[in-house]
């Protein structure tokens, strides 16, 4: 009986779609959908936003398209509707509906997840599912479908569950998580935005407790739709305490100390550091690692405990000056003292070097080839790199020297030669051979 009505159903909609008043209703979904195009078009401007949900790449594979035209097709269907009998609207309302949907998670899961592999695979599973209750939803078989899975149940403890719950919950508990990432993103994004150095790491262990909640509130409601009791989550509880003391204590151990970094603030982004024997600039902190990039390009993910727990030297913790040093040999003969105020200031010269403290020319050793002078100078963008900044201070260096005639020696060695004189003779009685003259 139900499929005869079904069959039926079809065949009126069918038969709907070809009345003159099918053309009616596609012209003003023709216009709600160019109301909805020109709309999202004024709204982001001539330049959209990079990586935008609302908007998107272009202008209608963002979320804001499809829930504008949507908005507007109800309307006209209201407004319609006593004067027309829907059939364009039957179909076009689910599909509007289902394109919302599909476009809203696969946004939020892909700024949330950038470079996860199987994204791919999620988006196209979801866009399946949408179109078939979409196809469910148009040919009547929807409530079919919701009686046949209400029949397929089973027992959990004590409760009755059937298909249908675990469908519908599971839905629900996906529209949830997708919503609390994306509400926890958005959170994140204008707590960092033009956030910088000690600013940084408050806002960042703010952003990351606004994401740690509105995930679990979103979990725990998404648990509640399912079916699942939720007092049972203490026996749970439970044994993730025990997995935690034994197998997860380093996991756990690597989340509090990340949480413990970004409270206490003795390293935050943007800090040169240098742990083992690797030195770079922190670019990221995250709740299990933390992220260093050295000057070379290597980036090195190191564990929160790591830090919390070895010797860590931090070059711009409370200052951000470093000093460098650089070495030069001037010959014997040189008037050191009245060289080392010129060479200061052609060093105070060179872009990056700071004033203060002012540079420094010491003499600091008698080397056998000549007189050994180290240069401290001090910069304050150690992140730029050392080298570069070295090497303008050895050509202003350079340029001292050949201006006041000052000799950079080369290597010398003093050879003593003693040359003896022989009688003819002397040399076969003993075996020598006379030397040459």
């Amino acid at each position: 009986m139900n499929r005869q009505f079904d069959i039926r159903e079809l065949d009126q909609l069918a038969l709907d779609l070809t009345q003159p008043g099918a053309a009616a209703e596609l012209g003003v979904l023709a216009l709600c959908l160019f109301a909805a195009w020109g709309m999202v078009r004024l709204m982001r401007g001539r330049t959209a936003p990079t990586g935008s949900v609302w908007f998107g790449n272009r202008i209608v594979d963002g979320v804001l398209f499809p829930v504008l035209a949507l908005a507007f097709a109800y309307v006209a269907r209201v407004a319609l509707e006593t004067t027309i009998k829907p059939a364009v609207f039957r179909v076009a309302i689910p599909i509007l509906v289902s394109l919302v949907v599909m476009r809203l998670t696969v946004r939020v899961l892909t700024r949330t997840f950038p470079d996860v592999a199987w994204m791919r695979t999620i988006e196209r599973s979801i866009s399946w599912l949408a179109w078939i209750a979409v196809v469910l939803w148009v040919t009547g078989l929807a409530p079919m479908a919701l009686d046949a899975m209400n029949e397929v149940q089973w027992k959990v403890g004590v409760a009755q569950v059937t298909l249908r719950n675990v469908v519908e919950g599971t839905i629900t508990a996906g529209i949830v998580l997708v919503l609390a990432l994306w509400v926890s993103g958005g959170v994140e994004r204008m707590l960092l935005k033009n956030a910088s150095g000690q600013d940084l790491s408050l806002r960042k262990i703010a952003a990351t407790l606004v994401r740690a909640v509105l995930l679990f509130a979103g979990l725990m409601f998404a648990l509640s739709a399912v079916g699942i009791d939720l007092t049972a989550l203490s026996v749970l509880g439970g044994a993730i305490g025990v997995g935690v003391g034994f197998g997860l204590q380093k996991i756990a151990a690597n989340y509090m100390s990340g949480f413990i970094i970004l409270a206490e603030r003795s390293i935050r982004i943007g800090d040169m550091v240098k742990v083992d024997t690797f030195e770079g600039r922190i670019t990221d902190i995250r709740t299990r690692y933390t992220v260093i990039r050295s000057l070379g390009g290597r980036e090195a993910i190191v564990p929160n405990e790591t830090l919390i727990t070895t010797r860590v030297e931090n070059l711009s913790l409370a200052d951000p000056r470093v000093l460098v040093q650089t070495t030069v040999q001037v010959a014997y003969g040189t008037d050191v003292r009245a060289l080392q105020p010129k060479l200061e200031a052609a060093i105070v010269g060179v872009g990056r070097v700071v004033p203060d403290p002012a540079p420094a020319v010491q003499l600091s050793a008698f080397s056998a080839d000549g007189m050994d002078l180290v240069i401290n100078f001090w910069i304050r963008d150690a992140e730029n790199g050392q080298g570069n900044v070295k090497s303008a201070v050895n050509l202003a260096v350079l340029d001292v020297l050949n201006a006041e005639g000052v000799e950079i020696p080369f290597p010398q060695r003093v050879v003593h030669a003693v040359i003896s004189r022989e009688r003819p003779g002397d040399g076969e009685a003993d075996g020598r051979v006379p030397s040459a003259q």
